[in-house]
Protein backbone atom coordinates (compact mmCIF):
# COMPACT_ATOMS: atom_id res chain seq x y z
CA UNK A 1 0.00 0.00 0.00
CA UNK A 2 0.91 3.68 -0.29
CA UNK A 3 1.37 5.85 2.40
CA UNK A 4 1.78 9.58 3.10
CA UNK A 5 2.14 12.21 5.78
CA UNK A 6 2.71 15.62 6.70
CA UNK A 7 5.88 16.76 8.75
CA UNK A 8 6.10 20.33 10.44
CA UNK A 9 8.87 22.28 11.09
CA UNK A 10 12.05 20.70 11.25
CA UNK A 11 12.71 20.24 14.95
CA UNK A 12 15.68 18.03 15.78
CA UNK A 13 18.93 20.15 13.77
CA UNK A 14 19.55 22.08 11.06
CA UNK A 15 22.18 19.88 10.12
CA UNK A 16 21.91 16.41 8.94
CA UNK A 17 21.33 13.59 11.35
CA UNK A 18 24.61 11.63 11.81
CA UNK A 19 22.63 8.14 12.03
CA UNK A 20 20.13 8.97 9.55
CA UNK A 21 20.82 5.76 7.45
CA UNK A 22 20.46 3.39 9.93
CA UNK A 23 17.53 5.24 11.15
CA UNK A 24 16.16 4.53 7.72
CA UNK A 25 16.40 1.51 7.50
CA UNK A 26 14.19 0.94 11.11
CA UNK A 27 11.59 3.06 9.33
CA UNK A 28 11.71 0.70 6.29
CA UNK A 29 11.48 -2.71 8.40
CA UNK A 30 8.01 -0.86 10.19
CA UNK A 31 6.79 -0.21 6.46
CA UNK A 32 7.82 -3.73 5.09
CA UNK A 33 5.63 -5.11 7.94
CA UNK A 34 2.80 -2.52 7.25
CA UNK A 35 2.88 -3.08 3.13
CA UNK A 36 3.03 -7.54 3.79
CA UNK A 37 0.60 -7.43 6.25
CA UNK A 38 -2.28 -5.42 3.98
CA UNK A 39 -2.04 -8.30 1.60
CA UNK A 40 -1.07 -11.13 3.04
CA UNK A 41 -4.09 -12.23 4.23
CA UNK A 42 -5.79 -12.86 0.26
CA UNK A 43 -3.52 -16.14 0.27
CA UNK A 44 -3.90 -17.34 3.71
CA UNK A 45 -7.65 -16.82 3.61
CA UNK A 46 -8.81 -20.02 2.79
CA UNK A 47 -6.55 -21.88 5.53
CA UNK A 48 -7.84 -19.09 8.34
CA UNK A 49 -11.46 -19.87 7.23
CA UNK A 50 -11.11 -23.73 6.99
CA UNK A 51 -9.57 -23.62 10.47
CA UNK A 52 -11.48 -21.67 12.60
CA UNK A 53 -14.70 -21.70 11.01
CA UNK A 54 -17.03 -18.98 10.69
CA UNK A 55 -19.29 -17.57 7.11
CA UNK A 56 -16.94 -16.27 4.03
CA UNK A 57 -17.89 -13.11 5.42
CA UNK A 58 -15.08 -13.68 7.66
CA UNK A 59 -12.73 -13.74 4.61
CA UNK A 60 -13.72 -10.23 3.62
CA UNK A 61 -13.31 -8.42 7.41
CA UNK A 62 -9.33 -9.91 6.87
CA UNK A 63 -8.82 -7.47 4.56
CA UNK A 64 -11.39 -5.03 5.20
CA UNK A 65 -10.97 -4.68 8.90
CA UNK A 66 -7.19 -3.85 8.65
CA UNK A 67 -7.76 -1.43 6.01
CA UNK A 68 -11.04 0.45 7.52
CA UNK A 69 -9.08 0.77 11.04
CA UNK A 70 -6.42 2.42 9.37
CA UNK A 71 -8.07 4.77 6.60
CA UNK A 72 -9.45 6.13 10.12
CA UNK A 73 -6.73 6.02 12.40
CA UNK A 74 -4.64 8.09 9.45
CA UNK A 75 -6.65 11.41 9.96
CA UNK A 76 -5.39 11.24 13.14
CA UNK A 77 -1.80 9.34 13.46
CA UNK A 78 0.62 12.39 12.16
CA UNK A 79 -0.90 14.66 14.70
CA UNK A 80 0.34 12.26 17.02
CA UNK A 81 3.71 12.43 16.43
CA UNK A 82 2.88 16.47 16.54
CA UNK A 83 1.80 16.29 19.84
CA UNK A 84 3.83 13.62 21.92
CA UNK A 85 6.90 12.86 19.49
CA UNK A 86 7.59 11.19 16.70
CA UNK A 87 9.81 8.82 18.03
CA UNK A 88 7.93 8.12 21.15
CA UNK A 89 4.64 7.62 18.86
CA UNK A 90 6.99 5.39 16.45
CA UNK A 91 8.02 3.07 18.94
CA UNK A 92 4.56 2.93 20.35
CA UNK A 93 2.91 1.95 17.24
CA UNK A 94 5.63 -0.53 16.48
CA UNK A 95 4.94 -2.21 19.98
CA UNK A 96 1.17 -2.34 19.25
CA UNK A 97 1.36 -3.54 15.79
CA UNK A 98 3.91 -6.55 17.13
CA UNK A 99 1.52 -7.25 20.03
CA UNK A 100 -1.40 -7.05 17.82
CA UNK A 101 0.49 -9.46 15.39
CA UNK A 102 0.86 -12.04 17.96
CA UNK A 103 -2.61 -11.75 19.18
CA UNK A 104 -3.33 -12.85 15.17
CA UNK A 105 -0.94 -15.49 15.59
CA UNK A 106 -2.95 -16.85 18.52
CA UNK A 107 -6.32 -16.34 17.96
CA UNK A 108 -8.89 -18.82 18.34
CA UNK A 109 -12.06 -17.37 16.90
CA UNK A 110 -12.78 -15.45 13.87
CA UNK A 111 -13.85 -12.28 16.09
CA UNK A 112 -10.90 -12.27 17.88
CA UNK A 113 -8.76 -12.58 14.37
CA UNK A 114 -10.95 -9.77 12.80
CA UNK A 115 -10.53 -7.52 16.08
CA UNK A 116 -6.57 -7.97 16.33
CA UNK A 117 -6.38 -7.04 12.48
CA UNK A 118 -8.02 -4.18 13.35
CA UNK A 119 -5.75 -2.92 15.86
CA UNK A 120 -3.16 -3.79 13.99
CA UNK A 121 -4.41 -0.81 11.47
CA UNK A 122 -4.80 1.26 14.17
CA UNK A 123 -1.40 1.05 15.38
CA UNK A 124 -0.36 0.61 11.70
CA UNK A 125 -1.75 4.22 11.38
CA UNK A 126 0.44 5.64 14.57
CA UNK A 127 3.25 3.91 12.96
CA UNK A 128 3.77 4.77 9.32
CA UNK A 129 3.57 8.67 9.73
CA UNK A 130 6.08 9.09 12.08
CA UNK A 131 8.05 7.24 9.99
CA UNK A 132 7.68 9.48 7.11
CA UNK A 133 7.85 12.88 9.25
CA UNK A 134 11.13 12.08 10.50
CA UNK A 135 13.19 10.89 7.38
CA UNK A 136 11.57 14.30 6.41
CA UNK A 137 13.55 16.19 8.91
CA UNK A 138 16.59 13.76 9.25
CA UNK A 139 17.84 14.57 5.83
CA UNK A 140 18.96 17.57 3.78
CA UNK A 141 17.60 18.53 0.63
CA UNK A 142 20.22 16.96 -1.61
CA UNK A 143 19.68 13.36 0.33
CA UNK A 144 15.74 13.40 0.47
CA UNK A 145 15.28 12.02 -2.74
CA UNK A 146 17.38 9.13 -2.30
CA UNK A 147 16.36 8.61 1.07
CA UNK A 148 12.55 8.42 -0.62
CA UNK A 149 14.02 6.62 -3.04
CA UNK A 150 14.89 3.61 -1.64
CA UNK A 151 11.20 3.29 -0.73
CA UNK A 152 10.53 2.51 -4.28
CA UNK A 153 12.19 -0.90 -4.45
CA UNK A 154 11.11 -1.73 -0.67
CA UNK A 155 7.24 -1.72 -1.83
CA UNK A 156 8.00 -3.42 -4.76
CA UNK A 157 9.64 -6.32 -3.35
CA UNK A 158 6.93 -6.37 -0.65
CA UNK A 159 4.26 -6.55 -3.45
CA UNK A 160 6.07 -9.09 -5.41
CA UNK A 161 7.06 -11.28 -2.13
CA UNK A 162 4.10 -10.99 -0.09
CA UNK A 163 2.00 -13.40 -1.56
CA UNK A 164 4.74 -16.22 -2.21
CA UNK A 165 6.20 -15.51 1.27
CA UNK A 166 2.44 -15.82 2.91
CA UNK A 167 2.15 -19.13 0.85
CA UNK A 168 5.35 -20.56 1.53
CA UNK A 169 4.41 -19.93 5.16
CA UNK A 170 1.20 -21.20 5.42
CA UNK A 171 2.27 -24.51 3.23
CA UNK A 172 5.94 -25.26 5.28
CA UNK A 173 3.74 -25.29 8.44
CA UNK A 174 6.62 -24.40 10.43
CA UNK A 175 6.04 -25.81 14.12
CA UNK A 176 3.34 -26.71 12.94
CA UNK A 177 1.67 -23.13 13.55
CA UNK A 178 0.33 -23.21 9.72
CA UNK A 179 -1.64 -19.58 8.86
CA UNK A 180 -0.54 -18.28 11.93
CA UNK A 181 2.88 -17.86 11.22
CA UNK A 182 2.11 -15.48 8.29
CA UNK A 183 1.70 -13.02 11.75
CA UNK A 184 3.65 -14.94 14.12
CA UNK A 185 7.10 -13.65 11.88
CA UNK A 186 6.25 -9.94 12.58
CA UNK A 187 7.45 -10.79 16.42
CA UNK A 188 11.40 -10.68 15.68
CA UNK A 189 10.70 -7.89 12.91
CA UNK A 190 9.08 -5.70 15.56
CA UNK A 191 11.42 -6.00 17.78
CA UNK A 192 14.34 -5.50 16.08
CA UNK A 193 12.75 -2.65 14.75
CA UNK A 194 11.70 -1.78 18.46
CA UNK A 195 15.66 -1.82 19.41
CA UNK A 196 16.75 0.16 16.45
CA UNK A 197 14.08 2.67 16.94
CA UNK A 198 15.19 3.93 20.57
CA UNK A 199 18.97 3.31 19.41
CA UNK A 200 18.80 5.26 16.33
CA UNK A 201 15.58 7.73 15.95
CA UNK A 202 15.82 10.63 17.03
CA UNK A 203 13.27 12.67 19.13
CA UNK A 204 11.15 15.73 17.04
CA UNK A 205 7.70 17.03 17.15
CA UNK A 206 6.17 20.08 15.81
CA UNK A 207 7.18 23.61 16.78
CA UNK A 208 2.92 24.29 15.88
CA UNK A 209 1.43 21.07 17.19
CA UNK A 210 -2.56 21.20 16.58
CA UNK A 211 -4.97 19.64 19.02
CA UNK A 212 -6.68 16.40 18.18
CA UNK A 213 -10.42 16.50 17.27
CA UNK A 214 -11.68 13.49 18.79
CA UNK A 215 -15.51 14.35 17.89
CA UNK A 216 -14.34 14.58 13.99
CA UNK A 217 -12.95 11.01 14.61
CA UNK A 218 -15.52 9.63 16.08
CA UNK A 219 -18.01 10.75 13.36
CA UNK A 220 -15.75 9.74 10.92
CA UNK A 221 -15.04 6.10 12.27
CA UNK A 222 -19.05 5.87 12.92
CA UNK A 223 -19.81 6.61 9.13
CA UNK A 224 -17.30 4.22 7.71
CA UNK A 225 -18.32 1.62 10.37
CA UNK A 226 -21.92 2.07 9.22
CA UNK A 227 -21.07 1.47 5.59
CA UNK A 228 -18.28 -1.11 5.55
CA UNK A 229 -20.80 -3.43 8.40
CA UNK A 230 -23.72 -3.96 5.83
CA UNK A 231 -21.66 -4.33 2.75
CA UNK A 232 -19.95 -7.51 4.07
CA UNK A 233 -22.98 -8.59 6.55
CA UNK A 234 -25.64 -8.34 4.40
CA UNK A 235 -25.37 -10.96 2.10
CA UNK A 236 -25.29 -13.90 5.61
CA UNK A 237 -28.00 -12.15 6.66
CA UNK A 238 -30.31 -11.92 3.56
CA UNK A 239 -29.86 -8.07 3.09
CA UNK A 240 -32.67 -6.98 5.91
CA UNK A 241 -34.10 -3.87 6.53
CA UNK A 242 -31.53 -2.39 8.68
CA UNK A 243 -28.29 -2.90 6.37
CA UNK A 244 -30.19 -0.43 4.10
CA UNK A 245 -30.87 1.94 7.04
CA UNK A 246 -27.09 1.73 7.98
CA UNK A 247 -25.73 2.83 4.55
CA UNK A 248 -28.35 5.85 5.02
CA UNK A 249 -27.20 6.76 8.17
CA UNK A 250 -23.32 6.71 6.85
CA UNK A 251 -24.16 8.82 4.57
CA UNK A 252 -26.14 10.98 6.76
CA UNK A 253 -23.09 10.84 8.93
CA UNK A 254 -20.45 11.83 6.48
CA UNK A 255 -22.83 14.65 5.96
CA UNK A 256 -22.38 15.54 9.41
CA UNK A 257 -18.49 15.35 9.45
CA UNK A 258 -18.41 17.72 6.59
CA UNK A 259 -20.66 20.15 8.70
CA UNK A 260 -18.99 19.77 11.78
CA UNK A 261 -15.43 20.31 10.30
CA UNK A 262 -16.14 23.57 8.35
CA UNK A 263 -17.73 24.55 11.82
CA UNK A 264 -14.50 23.74 13.86
CA UNK A 265 -12.42 25.72 10.81
CA UNK A 266 -14.78 28.71 11.18
CA UNK A 267 -14.34 28.87 15.23
CA UNK A 268 -10.89 28.96 14.69
CA UNK A 269 -10.52 25.22 15.27
CA UNK A 270 -7.77 22.65 14.49
CA UNK A 271 -10.32 20.14 12.12
CA UNK A 272 -8.72 16.82 10.99
CA UNK A 273 -9.64 18.27 7.32
CA UNK A 274 -9.15 21.06 5.74
CA UNK A 275 -12.38 21.65 4.10
CA UNK A 276 -11.47 24.15 1.18
CA UNK A 277 -9.49 21.49 -0.30
CA UNK A 278 -12.62 20.35 -1.14
CA UNK A 279 -13.63 23.02 -3.16
CA UNK A 280 -10.86 22.37 -5.73
CA UNK A 281 -11.91 20.29 -8.80
CA UNK A 282 -8.34 18.69 -8.86
CA UNK A 283 -8.70 17.20 -5.02
CA UNK A 284 -12.11 16.39 -5.09
CA UNK A 285 -11.67 14.30 -8.27
CA UNK A 286 -8.92 12.53 -7.26
CA UNK A 287 -10.52 11.01 -4.58
CA UNK A 288 -13.13 10.05 -6.28
CA UNK A 289 -10.80 8.31 -8.84
CA UNK A 290 -8.64 6.98 -6.29
CA UNK A 291 -11.28 5.57 -4.67
CA UNK A 292 -13.04 3.86 -7.23
CA UNK A 293 -9.33 2.90 -8.50
CA UNK A 294 -8.71 1.31 -5.43
CA UNK A 295 -11.56 -0.67 -4.20
CA UNK A 296 -11.38 -2.18 -7.61
CA UNK A 297 -7.13 -2.90 -7.47
CA UNK A 298 -7.67 -4.48 -3.85
CA UNK A 299 -11.28 -6.40 -4.89
CA UNK A 300 -9.76 -8.00 -7.65
CA UNK A 301 -6.45 -9.05 -5.89
CA UNK A 302 -8.67 -10.40 -2.93
CA UNK A 303 -11.12 -12.60 -5.77
CA UNK A 304 -8.30 -13.97 -7.86
CA UNK A 305 -6.52 -15.43 -4.57
CA UNK A 306 -9.94 -16.59 -3.89
CA UNK A 307 -10.35 -17.96 -7.13
CA UNK A 308 -6.83 -20.36 -7.65
CA UNK A 309 -7.36 -21.92 -4.04
CA UNK A 310 -11.01 -22.36 -3.83
CA UNK A 311 -11.49 -22.38 -7.58
CA UNK A 312 -9.04 -24.29 -9.23
CA UNK A 313 -7.88 -26.16 -5.88
CA UNK A 314 -4.30 -24.57 -5.74
CA UNK A 315 -2.15 -24.77 -2.14
CA UNK A 316 -1.14 -21.45 -1.10
CA UNK A 317 2.41 -21.77 -2.78
CA UNK A 318 0.97 -22.20 -6.12
CA UNK A 319 -1.78 -19.34 -5.75
CA UNK A 320 1.07 -17.36 -4.30
CA UNK A 321 3.28 -18.11 -7.22
CA UNK A 322 -0.38 -18.09 -9.67
CA UNK A 323 -0.80 -13.88 -8.94
CA UNK A 324 3.30 -13.28 -9.15
CA UNK A 325 2.70 -12.21 -12.73
CA UNK A 326 0.24 -9.57 -11.77
CA UNK A 327 3.07 -8.12 -9.21
CA UNK A 328 6.16 -8.08 -11.35
CA UNK A 329 4.10 -6.38 -14.23
CA UNK A 330 3.47 -3.70 -11.70
CA UNK A 331 6.91 -3.67 -10.76
CA UNK A 332 8.33 -3.60 -14.07
CA UNK A 333 5.73 -0.77 -15.11
CA UNK A 334 7.20 1.17 -12.41
CA UNK A 335 10.71 0.80 -13.35
CA UNK A 336 9.82 1.76 -16.77
CA UNK A 337 7.54 4.20 -16.01
CA UNK A 338 10.00 6.05 -13.32
CA UNK A 339 13.47 5.22 -16.04
CA UNK A 340 11.71 7.16 -18.89
CA UNK A 341 10.03 10.33 -16.78
CA UNK A 342 6.69 9.32 -17.83
CA UNK A 343 5.08 10.65 -14.81
CA UNK A 344 6.15 14.54 -15.12
CA UNK A 345 6.30 14.37 -18.94
CA UNK A 346 3.22 12.69 -19.61
CA UNK A 347 0.94 13.98 -16.56
CA UNK A 348 -2.81 13.16 -16.72
CA UNK A 349 -2.54 10.97 -19.79
CA UNK A 350 -0.44 8.26 -18.14
CA UNK A 351 -3.12 7.98 -15.76
CA UNK A 352 -5.68 7.21 -18.55
CA UNK A 353 -2.91 5.22 -20.78
CA UNK A 354 -3.08 2.84 -17.28
CA UNK A 355 -6.57 2.64 -17.18
CA UNK A 356 -7.25 1.59 -20.63
CA UNK A 357 -4.28 -1.29 -20.23
CA UNK A 358 -5.19 -2.35 -16.70
CA UNK A 359 -9.09 -2.67 -18.02
CA UNK A 360 -7.59 -4.79 -21.29
CA UNK A 361 -5.89 -6.42 -18.88
CA UNK A 362 -8.63 -7.34 -16.51
CA UNK A 363 -10.98 -7.93 -19.81
CA UNK A 364 -7.82 -10.63 -20.83
CA UNK A 365 -8.57 -12.61 -17.72
CA UNK A 366 -12.06 -12.67 -18.03
CA UNK A 367 -11.68 -13.96 -22.13
CA UNK A 368 -8.76 -16.53 -20.69
CA UNK A 369 -11.09 -17.81 -18.22
CA UNK A 370 -14.30 -18.21 -20.60
CA UNK A 371 -11.88 -19.84 -23.11
CA UNK A 372 -10.02 -22.20 -20.86
CA UNK A 373 -12.80 -23.40 -18.51
CA UNK A 374 -11.60 -25.09 -15.18
CA UNK A 375 -8.85 -26.27 -17.13
CA UNK A 376 -7.02 -22.70 -17.12
CA UNK A 377 -3.64 -22.91 -16.24
CA UNK A 378 -1.37 -20.21 -14.53
CA UNK A 379 0.57 -20.13 -17.64
CA UNK A 380 -2.37 -19.61 -19.91
CA UNK A 381 -3.20 -16.31 -17.82
CA UNK A 382 0.24 -14.92 -16.46
CA UNK A 383 0.22 -12.58 -20.31
CA UNK A 384 -3.58 -10.91 -19.28
CA UNK A 385 -2.55 -10.96 -15.40
CA UNK A 386 0.96 -8.89 -16.46
CA UNK A 387 -0.87 -6.19 -18.17
CA UNK A 388 -3.08 -6.17 -15.54
CA UNK A 389 -0.41 -5.15 -12.96
CA UNK A 390 1.39 -2.92 -15.74
CA UNK A 391 -1.68 -0.88 -16.14
CA UNK A 392 -1.70 -0.58 -12.32
CA UNK A 393 1.41 1.14 -12.06
CA UNK A 394 0.68 3.38 -14.66
CA UNK A 395 -2.17 4.97 -13.06
CA UNK A 396 -0.41 4.77 -9.66
CA UNK A 397 2.66 6.48 -10.69
CA UNK A 398 1.57 10.05 -11.59
CA UNK A 399 -1.51 9.44 -9.37
CA UNK A 400 -0.69 11.27 -6.46
CA UNK A 401 1.33 14.01 -7.80
CA UNK A 402 -1.69 15.39 -9.94
CA UNK A 403 -3.84 14.87 -7.24
CA UNK A 404 -1.82 17.26 -4.87
CA UNK A 405 -0.84 19.80 -7.51
CA UNK A 406 -3.87 22.21 -6.52
CA UNK A 407 -2.36 22.24 -2.71
CA UNK A 408 -1.44 25.00 -1.25
CA UNK A 409 1.64 24.25 1.42
CA UNK A 410 -0.42 24.90 4.46
CA UNK A 411 -2.55 22.80 3.29
CA UNK A 412 -0.45 19.55 1.93
CA UNK A 413 -0.82 17.94 5.16
CA UNK A 414 -4.63 17.67 5.44
CA UNK A 415 -4.49 16.66 1.91
CA UNK A 416 -1.99 13.99 2.18
CA UNK A 417 -3.49 12.25 5.06
CA UNK A 418 -7.08 12.24 3.43
CA UNK A 419 -5.82 11.21 0.13
CA UNK A 420 -4.18 7.82 1.65
CA UNK A 421 -7.12 7.72 4.22
CA UNK A 422 -9.55 7.62 1.07
CA UNK A 423 -7.12 5.06 -0.05
CA UNK A 424 -7.58 2.53 2.42
CA UNK A 425 -11.09 3.23 2.59
CA UNK A 426 -11.11 2.02 -1.04
CA UNK A 427 -9.38 -1.25 -0.07
CA UNK A 428 -12.11 -1.66 2.49
CA UNK A 429 -14.66 -0.85 0.42
CA UNK A 430 -12.84 -3.54 -2.06
CA UNK A 431 -13.34 -6.56 0.06
CA UNK A 432 -16.89 -5.30 0.74
CA UNK A 433 -18.23 -5.10 -2.29
CA UNK A 434 -16.41 -7.34 -5.13
CA UNK A 435 -16.08 -10.08 -1.66
CA UNK A 436 -19.61 -9.77 -1.39
CA UNK A 437 -20.84 -9.87 -5.50
CA UNK A 438 -18.02 -13.29 -5.73
CA UNK A 439 -19.71 -15.02 -2.70
CA UNK A 440 -23.02 -13.94 -3.51
CA UNK A 441 -22.56 -15.39 -6.75
CA UNK A 442 -21.44 -18.86 -5.53
CA UNK A 443 -24.07 -19.05 -3.24
CA UNK A 444 -26.34 -18.59 -5.70
CA UNK A 445 -25.05 -21.95 -7.70
CA UNK A 446 -23.19 -20.14 -10.44
CA UNK A 447 -20.07 -22.01 -11.29
CA UNK A 448 -16.85 -20.87 -10.22
CA UNK A 449 -15.19 -20.07 -13.60
CA UNK A 450 -18.65 -17.70 -14.46
CA UNK A 451 -18.36 -16.05 -10.96
CA UNK A 452 -15.01 -15.21 -11.50
CA UNK A 453 -15.84 -13.84 -14.97
CA UNK A 454 -18.77 -11.42 -13.90
CA UNK A 455 -16.51 -10.50 -10.81
CA UNK A 456 -14.01 -9.18 -13.19
CA UNK A 457 -16.28 -7.42 -15.56
CA UNK A 458 -17.41 -5.89 -12.72
CA UNK A 459 -14.27 -4.77 -11.74
CA UNK A 460 -13.45 -3.45 -15.63
CA UNK A 461 -16.34 -1.05 -15.32
CA UNK A 462 -14.66 0.18 -12.14
CA UNK A 463 -11.54 0.73 -13.44
CA UNK A 464 -13.63 2.28 -16.53
CA UNK A 465 -15.50 4.74 -13.65
CA UNK A 466 -11.93 5.98 -12.62
CA UNK A 467 -10.57 6.55 -16.07
CA UNK A 468 -13.98 9.37 -16.19
CA UNK A 469 -12.97 10.48 -13.05
CA UNK A 470 -9.60 11.40 -13.91
CA UNK A 471 -11.21 13.81 -16.14
CA UNK A 472 -11.46 16.34 -13.42
CA UNK A 473 -7.89 16.72 -12.80
CA UNK A 474 -5.47 18.57 -14.05
CA UNK A 475 -3.03 18.02 -17.06
CA UNK A 476 -0.12 17.63 -15.00
CA UNK A 477 1.55 18.53 -11.62
CA UNK A 478 3.62 21.43 -10.90
CA UNK A 479 6.56 20.24 -9.62
CA UNK A 480 7.36 22.76 -7.02
CA UNK A 481 4.18 21.00 -5.26
CA UNK A 482 4.16 17.99 -6.10
CA UNK A 483 4.02 14.87 -3.71
CA UNK A 484 5.81 11.48 -4.94
CA UNK A 485 4.53 8.38 -3.14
Amino acid sequence: MTHSAGAGPQAVTAAPYRLRWPALFVILAAEVMDLVDAVITNIAAPSIHADLGGSTSMIQWLGAAYTLAMAVGLLTGGRLGDLYGRRRMFVAGVAGFTAASLLCGLAASPELLIGSRALQGLFGAMMIPQGLGLIKEMFPPKEMAAAFGVFGPVMALSLVGGPVLAGWLVDADLFGTGWRMIFLINLPVGLLALAGAVRFLPESRSGHASRLDLTGVCLASAASFLLIYPLVQGRDLDWPAWTFASMAASVALFALFARHQAAKRRAGGDPLLVTGLFRKRAFTGGLVTGLVFFTALVGFSMVLSLYFQIGLGYDPLKAGLASLPNAVGSLIGFAAVNAAGLAQKVGRKLIHLGAAVMAAGLAGTALTLNLAGADVTPWQLTPALFVTGAGMSMVMAPFFDIVLAGVEPHESGSANGTLTAVQQLGGALGSAVIGTLFFGMLEDGRAFSETMQTTIWVTTGMVAAAFAAAFLLPLRARPQEGAGH
